[in-house]
């Protein structure tokens, strides 16, 4: 008798413990840039991806989460930091990450640990191709994509003669290389800047000397702003297209500029237009918790959230002890992606629809992104054929 009660207690405690474990949240490193001119991109991001763990009452795909979140301060040397503080403290799920330049100083740490990096918006090069990784995933695009399909705009606009430009970094230089790649045109000047630049009058006058058709620039967040201000002002709105991408006009922006991003073209892989159930749903619950329209960032890193909660449910949430099961679930790709028919090509980048918008006034005399047409369905991206992974 004293053996079966032994037995009946072990039981219980063990069933106790598994209980316990089943329970403990997954812990989920969210480094993002909140601070900086730019800080407005990761609150973004945090809002999107923070909406999805609300909708699911603190759980993705039915598993407890923790998301801890992080200031990196576009910092490369701080991303990196922070990261392996928190892979010391045991986490081994990342995202959250915005500036490539970043990112590419954080990624390596965490997969050499075995963790996962999954990243919501930046997609830089690094790791499409030759330096593709099993435990790397992007969620939003390749850098190389969004520049790409504004050359294959430029292409169906008839646009011959054309300057480009971006600022020196991973995304910038990756944006240039994917434009020059694709555009069948003549590029009279390629110009880099700095990446916290806010005098742009060397470039505009540089610019106007040249005399192009259009323009394509990749210039995010407060750079953006002022070259927006500054190219309206110096008269060169009316007289050379802007032919660019909706991270270099997104919502905050073009808030900011007043009327100076009037006309702009600007390629987007996302609007909150999009005509499925998964999207209206998404921007009417955003609307709803932040009080305004969610952005392109807002909505993959809500993409990123449930891509993950559809991975963490495979494995009941024990991602850790089922790696390779994990991973296998992320490839997948088993959820409803606001953005419609989505799925990763074989180094883990997305293959999606690319759309075109231009900034015009809506019904109420504002300035708003006015879909113009598809510019390409299930477009992948350059480095996916270089991309060998063991698993």
């Amino acid at each position: 008798m004293k053996h079966l009660k032994k037995l009946s207690a072990t039981i219980v405690l063990g069933a106790f413990a598994t209980f316990a474990q089943a329970q403990e949240p997954v812990r989920i490193g969210f480094i993002t840039t909140l601070s900086t001119p730019a800080g407005y991109i990761g609150e973004d991001e945090r809002d999107g991806f923070m909406l999805a763990v609300k909708e699911g009452e603190g759980k993705l795909g039915g598993v407890p989460v923790k998301v801890e979140i992080e200031d990196d301060n576009l910092k490369p040397g701080l991303g990196k930091q922070t990261a392996e503080r928190l892979l010391q403290d045991g986490v081994r799920l990342f995202t959250g990450i915005n500036f490539s330049n970043v990112l590419v100083a954080v990624a390596p740490s965490v997969v050499k640990e075995g963790g996962f990096y999954v990243s919501l918006n930046a997609g830089p090069s690094t790791f499409a191709g030759k330096g593709c990784d099993p435990n790397y995933f992007g969620v939003a695009f390749q850098n190389d994509t969004y520049a790409e399909t504004a050359a294959l705009a430029a292409n169906q606009m008839g646009v011959k003669k054309m300057v480009i430009m971006a600022p020196n970094y991973q995304s910038g230089r990756d944006a240039l290389n994917g434009f020059k790649r694709v555009y069948e045109g003549e590029i009279v000047a390629e110009i880099y800047t700095k990446l916290d630049q806010s005098d742009f009058s060397v470039e505009l006058a540089r610019i106007r000397s040249l005399q192009p058709e259009a323009l394509f620039t990749f210039l995010p967040g407060g750079t953006g702003i002022n070259f927006a201000k500054q190219w309206a002002n110096a008269g060169l709105r009316d007289k050379v297209e802007i032919i660019s991408t909706l991270y270099s006009m997104d919502d905050r922006m073009l808030a900011a500029t007043g009327d100076s991003a009037e006309g702009y073209n600007l390629t987007i892989g996302w609007t909150h237009e999009l005509d499925n159930e998964a999207n209206k749903a998404f921007v009417k619950a955003f609307q709803e918790e932040y009080g305004r329209r969610p952005s392109a960032y807002a909505a993959t890193s809500y993409d990123t959230a449930r891509l993950i909660g559809s991975a963490l449910d495979a494995v009941d949430g024990d991602f850790k002890a089922k790696p390779d099961e994990f991973r296998e679930a992320l490839r997948k790709a088993d959820f409803e992606s606001v953005r419609g028919d989505f799925k990763f090509g074989p180094n883990h980048y997305p293959i999606q629809d690319w759309y075109m918008v231009r900034v015009e006034r809506n019904s109420e005399g504002k300035l708003d992104y006015k879909t113009v047409n598809t510019i390409v369905e299930d477009y992948g991206d350059p480095y996916a054929k270089e991309c060998k992974m063991d698993k």
